[in-house]
């Protein structure tokens, strides 16, 4: 069932999660099969609903019902059709091969469920966001308690109704609310805290998590570049990065976030770019319902300042650029002779504009990643191995993409997560499955004879631990 937090929140978060502590080791005992069972409960029930869901994004910021196909529906059927898959063996304990020194015993390892988990999801995918990480804590035989984003209330709704549905609160509940519910949960003592959202919320949390030492997975953001060398298919590089850098209005974590492209090729990418983007939108995109609104007149605000101050300095809108206060709109903007004295480099943008950097050395761009955080992604066109290589090697980034970007996010066999300031932990499948377990670690000592190397430590024991030491 779902909670619904009323005056006194303290008092209903600490009943609710205490509530499931109970239940907590009643479900952790739960087999592969009886955990199947509700991950295609969660699956039909999406598959059932899609509409409904569509319409809830579309109150929300004006989600086009393909969009919500592509970005939310698809990744959470794709997510629970490969635990179920999978889940029987990964459940399995794992044999641990035995050293010399320690003949006589066998060990294994298990997983088992952390146990009460907290997940708290964000507002720009908030279906797909939420249910994710959901499945992959069902996996590994968890209660959870789930808080969605009050940013989008038609969305947040949904999954309340969705789960009271599904499940008995003492499992699985939702917590609607605000920041001041967030910050109750996050008192309480949670065997893991899984979080999607910004570095700076991902700092509180980690900090909050850190007074119970409980373990944590940060899925975060920042800013992921995009690096196209003299080599790089242009057109096909320009598709692809408009294509994913303005789908959900620019909204996604591993949208690219700028580009760094070589000087000899910028004309023919701002030039692909928007033709490609007349397209896919035509030649009045307000009116064009396959595009969706930033979030909130908030979150419009910020990133229109992104826009104006970058203007305001000297960059240079060679795509798009209008703008809509009543509407939420911000039409698909690429800026040029942008520079890191303007707030669209300085923060991660997360909304529809694209500043374009110049470079003429690849040691140019090298220098200039690495002197910021560790991006979540980090996306490379290029035909030309060695450069491909060279950038690889030389940088770092939760995930990076060949002339390609974003697509990482569909490979089930890969984890998904960041490095340090984009992310801690990793997601999906059986990563996700090995995030919400612990990994119980097992010797059983069979035939084994350690009181050999106990006190009294004679001449007879020395040498025996030498020959140890040595030889094992």
């Amino acid at each position: 069932m779902t909670s619904e937090i009323t005056n006194d929140v303290e008092l209903q978060v600490k009943k609710l999660f205490d509530l499931q502590k109970q239940n907590a080791f009643n479900i952790a005992k739960t087999n592969a099969k009886e955990r199947i069972t509700k991950i295609k409960k969660v699956m039909n029930w999406v598959l059932e609903n899609e509409k409904r869901i569509a319409d809830a994004l579309f109150a929300d910021h004006k989600k086009h019902p393909a969009e919500v196909k592509i970005s939310e529906i698809m990744p959470i059927v794709g997510e629970a059709k490969y635990i179920i898959k999978h889940l029987a063996q990964w459940m399995r304990p794992e044999d641990i091969e035995t050293p010399l020194k320690m003949i006589g015993t066998i060990s294994k390892v298990i997983h088992e469920a952390k146990g009460n988990c907290l997940i708290i999801s964000p507002w720009n995918y908030p279906f797909n966001l939420a249910i994710k990480p959901l499945l992959q804590a069902i996996s590994a035989g968890n209660v959870v308690i789930l808080k969605p984003s009050e940013v989008v209330p038609h969305a947040s709704k949904l999954i309340s109704e969705m789960i009271a549905e599904l499940f008995e609160e003492n499992e699985i509940a939702v917590v609607e609310g605000d920041a001041d519910v967030s910050t109750e949960l996050l008192k309480l003592k949670f065997s893991h805290i899984f979080f999607t959202g910004s570095p700076a919320i991902g700092k509180v949390v980690m900090a909050a998590a850190a007074k119970n030492l409980t373990s944590i997975t940060l899925e975060l953001g920042g800013k992921s570049p995009t690096i196209i060398d003299e080599t790089a298919n242009i057109k096909a590089a320009a598709q692809a990065i408009t294509a994913m850098k303005f789908l959900n209005n620019g909204q996604t974590c591993i949208a690219p976030d700028y580009i760094y492209i070589h000087e000899s090729k910028t004309a023919d990418f701002i030039n692909e770019a928007n033709q490609y983007l007349s397209k896919m939108y035509g030649n009045d995109v307000l009116q064009n319902p396959d595009y969706c609104r930033v979030v909130n007149n908030r979150h419009y605000g910020r990133v229109k300042s992104y826009l104006d101050d970058a203007v305001s300095k000297g960059a240079k809108v060679v795509g798009g650029g209008h703008t809509n206060d009543e509407e939420n709109y911000i039409e698909p903007t690429i800026l040029k002779d942008v520079n890191d004295e303007m707030k669209v480099m300085q923060e991660e943008i997360f909304g529809p504009i694209l500043p374009i950097l110049e470079f003429s050395d690849t040691e140019e761009v090298i220098d200039y990643v690495n002197k910021g955080e560790k991006p979540l992604a980090l996306y490379i066109f290029s035909k030309k191995r060695s450069n491909i290589n060279y950038l690889l090697q030389n940088t770092s980034a939760g995930a990076s993409v060949i002339n390609e970007t974003t697509i990482h996010y569909l490979q089930d066999n890969l984890p998904f997560g960041g490095v340090n300031n984009s992310g801690i932990g990793k997601s999906f499948g059986k990563y996700g499955f090995e995030e919400f377990s612990n990994k119980r670690a097992i010797v059983e000592n069979k035939f084994a004879q350690f009181s050999l190397f106990h006190p009294p430590y004679t001449n007879r024991v020395m040498k025996m631990l030498d020959i140890v030491i040595k030889w094992f």
